[in-house]
């Protein structure tokens, strides 16, 4: 039994903890099946090793120059707006606050849940709200990453087609099959720039990823 488990212990890759994902991005360059433009790897990059997913290869779509969009608004000290508390915990807040900016997520407000009831809404729809007040009164750009709630993409064509609100990007990521794939092509036809992952798949985790690969950048 014992040299079963120092046999099964030798197959195991010698890595130590602060190499881990130095060689994780290795076994990702090796087994992609065709080279990434290279403006953008370092985001598609970035969600297969948060999901160890190779499809977003073919299914991450950016607008024309959502990097750079994306890159100029967090040098400039855009907050980024979560669907989630997960994706806000995944968000690398320290080199965000570098940048001069904050990660912000509302779905647990007490007013943001007192809206949803009265309106009749979902709480993702009263948060996107409620961060319009944030953009008022910040002055600066707004990131949008939606990793859970198609309907906070919903009401973000809404508001966008109102004209009442601008973002400075859209990561719209949302994982799900009620409304997902409707809600993401909204927002590749809202008029401002995007990330969208085509199909049913995403999640907060995917949203956190794409942040934090932008913020790394930037």
């Amino acid at each position: 039994m014992n040299k079963e488990i120092n046999s099964r212990l030798l197959q195991l890759e010698n890595v130590l903890p602060q190499e881990i994902e130095k060689r994780s991005f290795e076994i990702i360059e090796s087994e992609l099946a065709q080279p990434l433009d290279p403006e953008l790897a370092p985001i598609i990059k970035r969600v297969i090793h948060t999901t160890a997913d190779f499809s977003y290869v073919d299914t991450l779509c950016f607008s024309g120059n959502a990097k750079e969009i994306a890159l100029k608004a967090l040098r400039a000290g855009a907050h980024i707006v979560t669907d989630t508390n997960m994706a806000k915990s995944g968000v690398s807040k320290e080199r965000l606050a570098a940048l001069g900016g904050q990660v912000h997520c509302f779905m647990a407000d007490e007013d943001v849940a007192l809206a949803a009831k009265e309106k009749g809404i979902t709480r993702a729809a009263a948060a996107v709200e409620k961060a319009m007040g944030l953009a008022e009164s910040l002055q600066k750009p707004l990131i949008f990453a939606v990793g859970n709630a198609p309907t906070a993409l919903v009401e973000l064509y809404r508001l966008i087609a109102a004209g009442k609100l601008k973002p400075a990007l859209i990561i719209g990521v949302p994982v799900g099959f009620v409304n997902v794939v409707q809600a993401k092509e909204l927002i590749m036809e809202a008029g401002v720039p995007f990330i969208v992952n085509k199909g049913r798949k995403g999640g907060s985790n995917v949203a956190a990823a794409i942040c934090n690969a932008l913020i790394y950048m930037a």
